[in-house]
């Protein structure tokens, strides 16, 4: 089935897996936004996690039909996703998404269910849901305060 894909982490324009993977490969690149999903911190990137009351922002991708079968086997293995695997990272699932007003059925990839179990037990949640968002703060943020500097007499 060729649907679009909903990203949300490193995927998305600007993060370093967009040039890697989707430079050149794209008709369409909107933002979008998935309900009923929790987005989490994870080790340099991040997971979406399926629970009701949440809302991930990212990006819609529509890949050019003549590069979709590379891209979809290029981003399954990027995302450690293998069709029936019990040994996934992420699961890739069919879901709509919000592309401005519309609903679009999408491809995401979400926590496999172990990695949510453990995620909703101790993960650290992205507030707000968006990873663009929290790079930002992240980036811009004031570094702690200097220690006083040792007083001479």
């Amino acid at each position: 089935m060729t649907l679009p894909f909903f990203v949300y982490g490193t995927l998305r324009p600007g993060g370093p897996n967009h040039d890697l993977f989707l430079r050149g490969r794209t008709l369409t690149e909107e933002p979008a936004a998935l309900g009923g999903a929790w987005l989490y911190d994870g080790p340099g990137y991040p997971y979406v996690v399926e629970a009701p009351g949440g809302r991930v922002h990212g990006e819609l991708i529509t890949p050019r039909p003549d590069a979709y079968p590379d891209l979809l086997r290029a981003l399954d293995r990027l995302e450690d996703y293998t069709p029936g695997g019990s040994r996934n990272l992420y699961e890739r699932v069919e879901r709509e998404v919000r592309a401005g007003s519309r609903p679009v059925r999408a491809w995401v990839y979400v926590a496999a269910p172990a990695v949510a179990a453990r995620l909703r037990a101790h993960g650290s949640l992205i507030d707000g849901g968006d990873w663009a968002v929290r790079l930002c703060r992240t980036a811009t943020a004031s570094p702690p305060p200097s220690p006083p500097a040792p007083r001479t007499p």
